[in-house]
């Protein structure tokens, strides 16, 4: 059976390191990793999944802020992936959402960033670093409880943002010590899960690699509910 084609958002700046990093772990899940930049022909017809990767800052202007002088801002890519992310939800294609792809999800569905996230939460733990050193908990409940279970989870961070009001249909699935959102996910199908961590990074950890495997069982199902519909049309 082929394997399911999973479109993945990157950088034009750095996606030529993480792509294949990222398309190691979609491998390692059953899936086939085709890569999406701003100015690539991106459409969501021809995947069966879609993750949207890390990078910069999603502008202000998407939800209201205000620009801080920090931030450094990719228009052109806030522009793909939020139009990505409204398609896949009208097609009932999976999403998952990395770091910043969390926060698209989010703005996308018209929630909010906090864009100094250690200045509105000062109790959270500050780190730095691809390393698994920040604890996060996951809500009960919650899809994300299903696929990684629910004990406390040990993850990595490069952050500075993160979700503030959420966004239509979402809801929160992990929080760190400080209270600040750490994941999100989808009420209603199709799947669709946001982690501010960088899972692609420690895909020797069982856990993470659960969200990858996850997203492309979600991307088999619905590529094989469509075929079977097509057929059916066909016989019609």
């Amino acid at each position: 059976m082929a394997r399911p084609v999973i479109g993945i958002t990157t950088s034009r700046r750095s996606g030529w390191r993480i792509f294949p990093l990222m398309a190691l772990n979609v491998w390692m899940a059953g899936g086939r990793a085709l890569r999406w930049n701003d100015g690539a022909c991106a459409d969501v017809a021809d995947v069966d999944g879609v993750i949207i990767g890390g990078g910069d800052d999603i502008s202000p202007d998407l939800y209201g802020g205000q620009l801080v002088r920090s931030a450094r801002l990719d228009p052109g890519r806030d522009a793909l992936e939020r139009r990505l992310v409204l398609e896949a939800f009208e097609q009932g294609v999976p999403v998952m959402g990395i770091c910043r792809g969390s926060q698209m999800l989010n703005v996308a569905l018209g929630g909010t960033l906090h864009q100094d996230a250690y200045d509105a939460y000062r109790d959270s733990d500050r780190h730095r670093t691809i390393l698994p050193r920040k604890t996060v908990m996951i809500t009960p409940g919650t899809r994300l409880e299903a696929v990684a279970g629910g004990a406390p989870m040990k993850v990595n961070a490069l952050h500075s943002q993160a979700v503030a009001t959420l966004g239509r249909g979402l809801r929160v699935a992990a929080r760190d010590r400080g209270g600040m959102i750490q994941a999100i996910e989808r009420v209603r199908a199709p799947f669709a899960i946001g982690v501010q961590w960088h899972p692609e990074h420690l895909f020797y950890a069982h856990r993470q690699q659960g969200l990858f495997k996850a997203l492309v069982a979600a991307a088999r199902a619905g590529r094989d509910q469509r075929d079977q519909l097509a057929r059916v049309d066909d016989e019609a």
